[in-house]
């Protein structure tokens, strides 16, 4: 009976192991995609006349991209851009909206995600 219940607490644990690390790298790759946004909405190069303004299609595919380099599938109709303003003065907000399945031996369940570039940011 002892053995029983060390083995059912030892793949307990490995299960909830399993599930950390996933959610947390999850929660890491969000993080670092949120970042990338806020870099990219902060159009540094442009407010210095250095590059001309993107268009939203542009900034849409930039995030993509960006997303891809942290293994988050994203499409550029689930970002969101925003703008405010016109020319080199114009401030614009990054925003995007997915899921990530999160898989553990016979369940799957799915992590909400919605990054943006302005301090609305994070999990629901």
């Amino acid at each position: 009976m002892r053995r029983a219940k060390i083995a059912i607490g030892i793949a307990v644990l490995a299960v909830l192991a399993v599930a950390g690390w996933q959610v947390g790298a999850s929660e890491l790759a969000n993080i670092q995609l949120r970042e990338n946004m806020q870099d990219l909405a902060s159009q540094s190069g442009t407010n210095i006349g250095l590059t001309v303004p993107k268009s939203d299609e542009d900034f849409r595919n930039a995030v993509v991209k960006c997303a891809r380099q942290y293994e988050i599938e994203l499409t550029p109709d689930q970002v969101s851009v925003l703008r405010r303003g016109t020319g080199i003065t114009a401030t614009v907000y990054l925003s995007a909206d997915y899921k990530v399945p999160i898989h553990l031996p016979g369940f799957v369940f799915t992590v909400h995600f919605t990054p943006a570039s302005s301090s609305s940011t994070g999990r629901s």
